[in-house]
């Protein structure tokens, strides 16, 4: 599941605001809802814009990034600085990350990434089921009550939801990538090329196969291309 990282950013210093603007735009799945480079104006003016996290500048006249980050309540956010004395003051924010300027792309990227996945986690949270295409029209399935999705004998396009109670449902022409955008990822992993599995409904499993919790017991391929990342899914 893939969440929009929208972004408030506040850096007093003008191409340092420009530079994370550029950054943030080179990312997938994050927005630029609005830059500011004065710390009063921002406070001012938040409550207008839709945002889920905040890069804020930690050392400005006036405000402080760190005052700032008072004002906003669960809101991600990333702090900026020159300066390496702030970085406790910082995490006590509950900041996602603390930079040091000048700020690294790559460093930049890895601070982002981890906003992503909070965010991503929290909306998984807060999302309990999805609305499917199925041989029986439009379906609600609950997540927690899925085993596990593999692929259709009769049409590959098609995949079969087995449910904890015995049941099954077609979910109509889609992918098994557009499947895990919908899945939280924290509770479900592809463990082949035809197979998702619940990470809840594992009974056990070996270096190359799968058992799940089930009436009927269902053993799955787990296949090397999938077996790393089940294994940090399993033991995060």
């Amino acid at each position: 599941m893939n969440t929009k990282l929208k972004c408030l950013l506040l850096d007093d210093e003008l191409p340092a605001l420009s530079y994370i603007k550029i950054l943030c735009e080179q990312i997938a799945d994050v927005e630029v809802v609005k830059a500011f480079n004065e710390p009063e104006k921002f406070l001012d003016t938040i409550q207008q814009f839709d945002f889920n996290a905040c890069i804020l500048d930690i050392q400005m006249p006036g405000i402080t990034g760190l005052e700032v980050a008072k004002h906003l309540q669960d809101k991600l956010i990333i702090f900026t600085t020159a300066h390496k004395e702030f970085g406790a003051e910082a995490f006590d924010l509950n900041a996602v990350d603390y930079i040091r300027k000048p700020i690294q792309k790559e460093r930049f990227e890895k601070a982002v990434a981890k906003a992503k996945g909070i965010l991503n986690v929290k909306a998984a949270e807060e999302t309990k089921q999805v609305l499917w295409n199925t041989d029986k029209g439009k379906t609600i399935i609950n997540f927690n009550d899925i085993l596990y999705i593999t692929s259709s004998d009769t049409d590959s396009r098609d995949k079969l939801v087995y449910l904890q109670n015995g049941s099954k449902t077609t979910v109509k022409n889609i992918s098994f990538e557009q499947i895990l955008t919908l899945l939280p990822a924290a509770k479900f992993c592809r463990v082949n090329k035809k197979d998702i599995v619940a990470l809840k409904a594992i009974q056990h499993f070996t270096a190359d196969s799968i058992t799940l919790h089930s009436n009927e017991k269902v053993n799955l391929v787990l296949s090397d291309v999938y077996r790393d990342e089940f294994r940090q899914r399993i033991n995060p």
